[in-house]
């Protein structure tokens, strides 16, 4: 049977473990191929966060690209080094993404950059060695299976809740696995983040996996350690991680069609929004916003 986060929870030991021998029956892999695929992946994720702090060429449709360098070179006023970091790092796989660079979908291509951002800043800021990161990076990917089981994991079905939520609780599992968390604390991690990612729409600007998409995993892989240090002092979710899941299943499918990545609702509907579509789409870059 398979595992729900209600049912981890029960669990005794590292979640990840569960998960990895849940995935070894289930896929027929051994456990050192699955561990071997998860540390190429590891692998390519640091890469791309590599490339894009050190670029800042633009997009394909040029709204972004130099965000993540931006802020990676900026002076730090709050003296909060994890905080900037973390951004940076999922903002720099994101415009990766938007470079059409090579990135790994965690779960989708619009959301690579929470998991990495908040994991792998969280690993450098504490001096923990990418080996470290591997199981932790096992149960984050066990998480996204779990929610995928309930609504599909696409901004198109069930609005940016589907794959910022689903990435945020995948990253936050997988930081409080990383600080020493067991199972309890990663599933209600999971729960907390995804519970306040409720109701988020999918509304990029034209249709590019830009705006506000590249800000918003940077937004939100800080979301993801938030919810971890929440989850590791003992705070529980007063709903089930299981029901958690289920209400945003519910609100996906009540969510308007303009706000489930058409292009047509919310900031992709602004004045500015539109003629910044345009533009990237090479139509009349002087035609009224308002018409």
């Amino acid at each position: 049977m398979s595992l729900t986060l209600n049912a981890l929870a029960e669990l005794t030991g590292r979640a990840s473990e569960h998960l990895l021998a849940e995935e070894v029956e289930e896929s027929g892999l051994d456990r050192e191929a699955v561990l071997s695929a998860m540390r190429e992946r590891l692998a390519v994720m640091r890469e791309s966060i590599t490339r894009g702090l050190q670029s800042d060429a633009p997009s394909v449709a040029g709204m972004v690209g130099w965000n993540a360098k931006t802020l990676w070179d900026a002076p730090d006023p709050l003296n909060a080094p994890l905080l900037k970091r973390v951004q940076a790092y999922a903002m720099a796989v994101n415009e990766e993404n938007a470079r059409m660079g090579r990135i790994v979908a965690a779960p989708t291509a619009g959301s690579a950059g929470t998991v990495p951002g908040a994991l792998i800043g969280v690993a450098d800021h504490l001096g923990l060695e990418d080996e470290d990161l591997v199981m932790p990076l096992v149960l984050a990917a066990g998480v996204g299976k779990i929610i995928s089981r309930t609504i599909y994991i696409a901004g198109a079905s069930g609005g940016c809740q589907a794959e910022i939520g689903s990435s945020a609780a995948m990253a936050a599992a997988a930081v409080t696995e990383l600080l020493g968390g067991g199972p309890e604390a990663c599933a209600h991690a999971a729960a907390l983040a995804l519970q306040n990612t409720l109701g988020l729409v999918c509304d990029p600007v034209g249709g590019f996996v830009e705006v506000p998409c590249v800000m918003r995993n940077g937004f939100y892989a800080v979301h993801a350690v938030s919810a971890a240090q929440q989850a590791l002092a003992g705070i529980r979710s007063v709903i089930p991680p299981d029901e958690v899941i289920l209400a945003m299943a519910s609100i996906g499918r009540l969510l308007p069609l303009e706000l489930k990545e058409t292009g047509e609702g919310g900031l992709a509907d602004t004045p500015t929004g539109r003629k910044l579509a345009a533009r990237a789409l090479g139509e009349d870059e002087e035609a009224d916003p308002e018409g």
